[in-house]
């Protein structure tokens, strides 16, 4: 009798071991999912796009909807195509123009057949031909509309100096920020004499990056200066600026460095030519750098809300998530004024005067 309860025991042990192991797997299974959709979600994010999407949600038959609009899609593939990006449909269709068949996929158009097929290397990388893309993504849409938006705030402001000494709008909240620029940024790096030439380019610059950054912290999923090629515009646009309005002095501390002997002026020329071309290649990975690390932390403490499902691990995370929020909107500005600073500063030496020893 004891033999067959201690049967049933372990027979009853086994049971429950077997349910709760296939309920932890089952429990894990559903954590990697969720993990694994955050992560797509946040490369999703980070990406540009054909369309201008505000927002999407699915529907109970499965089906995603999005909201949003369009935008033109111009390829050159053995010659013009332009097409609406309706037709790629998020990348989930193929998009047939002219007897030729395009699809989007992770960011790219690639060429492909009637089936959309996108064959891989062995490194699992898309092999098919991609035409050359002039299309107006949503960071180019989003470029000009800040575009759009900078040409008319400063045009009112400058209309509200003729009928008054004080500006009026929004004018009253440019001008204190512009006079910092002005008078802490571009005269104490450049000069009282040269900064004006100047001034254009580092107010631009100050706004752009700013207001482009504060758009990126909105729902509205605009990530343009976490865009490497637009850094790298930013800076080159600087780069060229300090090469072509360059003194000789400027030259000659390159080239042949005063003050040392001449064996040391020929091994710390290249030196220093390096050292022209590091500078913008530190601006660009700054900037790309800092806003790009700023989304991925702050999109995954939101996903971990997700994961906890619990009130004290959700309402910590969204705790965490609000105080980073508050933290982005310090660091937007922070890095627009960093790139103003940093270009004001290599203008600086770039049009500095030779000392002479008394």
């Amino acid at each position: 009798m004891q033999n067959i309860i201690s049967i049933k025991t372990i027979c009853l042990l086994f049971f429950l071991v077997s349910i709760l192991s296939f309920a932890n797997k089952e429990k894990h299974s559903e954590e990697l999912n969720v993990k694994t959709e955050i992560k797509e979600y946040i490369n999703h994010h980070l990406l540009d796009s054909y369309d201008f999407s505000l927002t999407s949600y699915t529907t109970d038959s499965g089906d995603h909807k999005y909201i949003g609009f369009p935008l033109p899609v111009i390829l050159w593939d053995n010659g013009l195509k332009v097409f609406s990006s309706s037709k790629l449909h998020h990348g989930e269709k193929v998009a047939e123009v002219d007897g030729n068949y395009y699809k989007s996929y992770h960011g790219k158009i690639y060429k492909t057949d009637a089936s959309g097929t996108i064959n891989y290397d062995e490194n699992h990388h898309a092999t098919n031909a991609k035409p050359l893309d002039f299309s107006i993504t949503k960071n180019v849409f989003t470029i000009f509309i800040i575009g759009l938006l900078m040409f008319f705030m400063f045009t009112r402001m400058a209309k509200s100096y003729k009928s008054s000494a004080l500006p009026k709008g929004i004018g009253r909240g440019l001008e204190p920020i512009i006079l910092y620029i002005r008078d802490d940024i571009a005269i104490p790096n450049i000069g009282i004499k040269k900064y004006k030439r100047y001034m254009p380019y580092l107010l631009t610059v100050f706004f752009f990056i700013w207001i482009i950054n504060l758009l990126g912290l909105t729902p509205l999923g605009i990530n343009v200066t976490n865009n490497i090629a637009v850094t790298l515009a930013l800076a080159l646009v600087t780069y060229f600026l300090t090469t072509f309005t360059a003194n000789k002095n400027y030259w000659g501390h390159i080239f042949w460095m005063p003050g040392v002997p001449w064996p040391m002026r020929i091994i710390l020329a290249p030196i220093e030519l390096l050292g022209t071309l590091i500078k913008p290649f530190s601006l660009m990975i700054r900037l790309y750098a800092n806003i790009t690390a700023g989304h991925i932390v702050l999109m995954s403490i939101i996903g971990l809300m997700f994961i906890f499902k619990n009130w004290l691990g959700s309402s910590l995370s969204f705790g965490l998530a609000f105080a980073l929020s508050l933290l982005e909107l310090l660091v937007a500005a922070l890095q627009a004024y960093i790139f103003t600073m940093l270009s004001a500063l290599y203008f600086g030496s770039a049009v500095e005067e030779p000392h002479h020893d008394h």
